[in-house]
């Protein structure tokens, strides 16, 4: 499987259509050296506050306490 199949298949992400119109996607390029990523993401962690953490889709609770026999 190509990586964008196991996006697809793993996440539901489909990389090869527009989320807008539908429309067939074609990838043009692919950075996977390391520093070069890093390189092109630094100015993205300089916008974002360090305190900002990802929303948690359900609240965490305690389990329930255990049920009497009686």
């Amino acid at each position: 499987m190509t990586w964008a199949q196991w996006l697809k298949r793993v996440f539901a992400i489909d990389i090869e259509r527009c989320r807008g119109c539908g429309g067939r996607l074609k990838v043009i390029a692919s950075i996977e050296a390391p520093a070069l990523i890093e390189r092109s993401l630094a100015p993205l962690k300089q916008q974002t506050p360090a305190t900002q953490s990802c929303p948690v889709p359900f609240a965490a609770r305690a389990p329930p306490p255990p049920r009497s026999l009686f």
